[in-house]
């Protein structure tokens, strides 16, 4: 399968430009340059850096240079620690995928649809020359699967448009369910040989999302382990995460989780990208901290060799708080460890 080099072990910036509360502040202070150069100590190659609509633009659309001025900043560091960068457009005006946003009509709305292109031809012009350290990510986690057609559409305008500026720089693009694998096949093919399939994988979600007090039907009591079988997994999810799309029967129910796991889950994508000859990228992955350090190492083990077997390029959710973040306290006893398998 095509590998993406340069681009296969690497970490999340989540909450520094979005996900957050859109101040100074914020911005000046969440991550710093000592956070850069950590990063590039523990040897990872690159960084995803997600980006609200709100850093760059006004409400009308307008463009904000001090919004700009904060990504050339980490643009720089990254280049002087020797880390490459993945650009996400984690939500665009009109479109999260986060209902609490209050974001919404994208699919339906041509006048939001261009001011995506605009935004894109934007970051085209002042971060496409350099295509050697740095990729763009179209857009993170669309939901519906109805807007599958609707986004196919979008994403290979946005190609069009980005390609006038910069013709070869990287591209990322994720499908519908939240960057689903399942979606990846119902993707335009690549319209080039600089276009990536982009993924996210939090399986088993049961397991990596216990006690989430995001999830409706998620008991915040509720906690388990990584050495649950495959029939226990089956149980729990669902009693407390009904509508998984994983088939758990499957697998024999007596066996506990295991690197078969994401071989199978995986499978169908490995086949995607050899047929179209595109990379593979896995844009998210990563345990809640609600889960115990111990366990959440036995899951990066099973999901990093599996990454590797297959040459999948990878950046974990995330290097600070939000939930999962590496860095914090709660990973301190197995941190060492757990970065030998991002």
């Amino acid at each position: 399968m095509k590998q993406w080099k340069g681009y296969e072990h690497g970490i999340n910036l989540g909450g520094w430009f979005s996900q957050c509360d859109h101040t100074k502040e914020r911005y000046d202070s969440f991550i710093r340059e000592p956070d850069i150069e950590k990063i590039s100590s523990w040897g990872l190659d690159h960084l995803r850096l997600p980006v609200d609509y709100d850093l760059v633009e006004d409400e009308n659309g307008s463009y904000k240079e001090e919004g700009f001025a904060y990504i050339e900043k980490a643009v720089s560091w990254c280049g002087k620690y020797g880390l490459n960068m993945v650009l996400d457009l984690h939500k665009t005006y009109g479109y999260s995928f986060d209902d609490g946003e209050g974001e919404s009509g994208f699919f339906e709305n041509e006048g939001y649809q261009d001011r995506f292109y605009r935004l894109w031809e934007q970051f085209a012009r002042r971060f496409g020359g350099l295509g050697e350290r740095i990729a763009f990510e179209l857009l993170n986690e669309v939901t519906k699967k109805e807007y599958c057609d609707a986004w196919n559409r979008i994403a290979s305008n946005c190609i069009d448009r980005i390609r006038n500026i910069s013709p070869d720089v990287k591209i990322l693009i994720g499908g519908y369910y939240n960057n689903s694998i399942e979606a990846l096949p119902d993707l335009l093919p690549p319209k080039d040989e600089n276009i990536i399939y982009n993924f996210h994988c939090y399986e088993p979600l049961i397991f990596t999302h216990q006690g989430a007090y995001w999830i409706p039907e998620m008991e915040p009591s509720f906690r388990m382990s990584a050495d649950e079988t495959y029939g226990e997994i089956r149980e729990k999810s669902d009693r407390n995460l009904p509508g998984t799309p994983i088939d758990y029967d499957e697998y024999d129910q007596g066996e506990k989780l295991g690197c078969e796991f994401f071989e199978k889950i995986f499978s169908e994508a490995v086949g995607v990208a050899e047929e179209r000859n595109v990379a593979l990228y896995c844009g998210e992955y990563g345990v809640i901290n609600l889960a115990s350090a111990e366990d959440t190492l036995k899951w990066y083990r099973m999901i990093g060799d599996t990454f590797n077997k297959y040459g999948i390029g990878r950046a974990a959710w995330s290097y600070r708080e939000m939930d999962f973040g590496i860095v914090d306290p709660h990973m301190d006893s197995v941190r060492d460890d757990v970065l030998k398998y991002l």
